[in-house]
């Protein structure tokens, strides 16, 4: 099994940036595909963005393309999402998550997931 633990959401203002981690324990975490998902109240959960397990491919949603950026650091056991230019609609609950295989976690669902960690962004 693999735990993961999310941390470093906040309340920040619009234009903002912000840096959220996601540790990873349990297995070997080389061996995972990682992701962020995020789901606002009322609103469908959607892929934020994704990374290979080595880092060599990584997926952005258009909503953040070329504002976010994941990143991860195996030595570590930790997957990164860097949020700048924030915008009031990036509000919602910020989850890791992770899968053996990137295909699925990138077009389905993930079979590992953190607790979330919430992004609020004001304006």
């Amino acid at each position: 099994q693999v735990q993961l633990v999310e941390s470093g959401g906040g309340l920040v203002q619009a234009g903002d940036s912000l840096s959220l981690s996601c540790a990873a324990s349990g297995r070997t975490f080389s061996s995972y595909a990682m992701g962020w998902f995020r789901q606002a109240p009322g609103k469908e959960r959607e892929l934020v963005a994704a990374i290979s397990l080595t880092g060599y491919r990584t997926y952005y949603a258009d909503s953040v393309k070329g504002r976010f950026t994941i990143s991860r650091d195996n030595a570590k056991h930790t997957v990164y999402l860097q949020l700048n230019s924030l915008k009031r609609e990036d509000t919602a609950v910020y989850y890791c998550a992770a899968d053996r295989e990137y295909g699925v976690l990138v077009t389905t669902t993930p079979f590992y997931w953190g607790q979330g960690t919430q992004v609020t962004v004001s304006s």
